[in-house]
Order: structure tokens, then sequence, then C-alpha cells
């Protein structure tokens, strides 16, 4: 069994963000990295977890972007990756990415795991785009993921319940929260991923297909008002007008 898992790197969401150039691009200066959550929490554990199960199996990284990233996808391998592939370029374009990484997924790949979404640009789309790609089956939102042989068994949440689907491998998942557990890379893992197979490798010639043309900053929070509980007219008036509510 041969799995390969997206990792991407997003801002901490603790960082202050700001744009540049007529905010057309985001200001990378003094920006945390840390490795995508839904990535690192829910995707690459349940392929951890599964080659736990299955010493035979393998777990494969793979990254786009410059060689800035290689210490987020050090830790991935920390936590217990077996192989990493960075593809050499920048872009932010799903199907340009999409197409990057499917290029890879099409080298004898059983499983390709995504997480649901990067939690910066929250576009929910590379899964798709990638098993479109390779002409693999895709499950969206996996809550839950067991494997029995080449048939995988995906359940996801819907309004009002639980769906579950089977699929045969080789397949493209997206995982979320209820999949796995979040790990901490142990000290052996740390040292052990200092010495493992982190390849580069250029990537294929793709035109992007769409353009970031501004960025804009949510509107900055407005001071909070308190109304007397006796005047009740002045909150319906401020509820209706302001805060426009009802």
């Amino acid at each position: 069994m041969k799995i390969l898992v997206c990792v991407s790197k997003t801002p901490d969401t603790t960082s202050k963000i700001a744009f540049t150039d007529g905010n057309s691009k985001f200001d990378e200066s003094g920006v945390q990295w840390i490795i995508n959550p839904y990535d690192e929490w829910y995707s690459l554990v349940r392929a951890i977890e599964l080659k736990e199960k299955d010493p035979a199996t393998v777990v494969h990284l793979v990254t786009v972007g410059g060689a800035d990233v290689e210490p987020i996808i050090r830790k991935a391998l920390a936590l217990g990756g077996d192989e990493a592939i960075r593809i050499n370029t920048d872009g932010s374009d799903p199907y340009f990415i999409a197409s990057q990484i499917a290029a890879i997924a099409k080298d004898g790949y059983d499983l390709v795991f995504t997480g649901k979404e990067t939690i910066d640009y929250n576009g929910s789309s590379i899964g798709g785009m990638v098993a479109e790609l390779i002409d693999a089956p895709y499950i969206s939102l996996a809550t839950k993921f067991e494997l029995n042989g080449n048939t995988a068994t995906v359940s996801r949440e819907i309004e009002g319940g639980e769906e579950v689907a089977e699929l045969a491998l080789p397949a493209v998942v997206s995982c979320q929260k209820g999949v796995a557990e979040q790990r901490i890379p142990n000290m052996r893992g740390i040292m052990a991923a200092r010495t493992k197979p982190l390849k580069v490798v250029e990537p294929v010639a793709v035109d992007a297909l769409t353009t970031v043309v501004s960025f804009e900053l949510p509107p900055a929070k407005a001071g909070v008002k308190l109304v007397s509980p006796d005047n009740v007219g002045e909150l319906v008036r401020l509820l209706h007008e302001e805060a426009k509510a009802i």
C-alpha cells in the first residue's frame, strides 16, 4: 500500500495579516508558518495509523513550494512520514497546484489523502481536482476512514445524519475532524526526520486558471454598546437600525 499525503504550509492563526502591492499580494514578513492543521491532524495522522496496522504501508508526503517550506515538511516527516517530495514552485491557483500534485500521484499510489481545506484560502478544491486529473474516485469531508483490502469505507456528516460510502482503490479522500486525533512529534521522530529523503522535483508545465485581483481585510469590530435592561425600546431600535438583525 502506497499512500500520498498532501501537505501545505499556512500562517499560524495568531499571525498578523497584511497585504502589499495594492492589496494584491500577501505580506509574508514576520509570519509564523505551520502545517495546515487539516493536513497534519487528520489526513497525515490517519495515514500513519494505517501504516501502524500494516508495516508494509509506505507514506509519502507531497508539498508545493519553495525551499522555505522544507521545515514544514520535515515536521510532517517527524510525525511518521517515510519520504517527502517538494515540487519546486509557488502559486495559489488551485488548478495549478492540483496539477502538480496529480503528476506525483499518478506514480503508483493507492490512496491520496488531503485535508478538507487550508485555513488560509478555505478553498476545499484541491482534492476533487486531483481525483479528476488522475481519474480516481473522490470522497470529501471524511470523518471516518477504514480500509479492508482494496476497498475503503468512508463516513461523513450530512444534514441530519451520517453518510457511509464504499469505494475501490486507488482513490482520493479529503479528511476533517473525527477521522484521526492530533499527534505531537516525539524526539525519536524529530531526529529521524533529519535523514529521511526529501526529494525536490521541478513543476510540470501548466497554466494557472485564476489570479488574485485583491485581498480585503474584514471591517474592524465596532465598539460594544450597553443597553439598560429597562430600555427595551432602545435595544429594539439598535437591533433593527444598526445590527440589521430584525
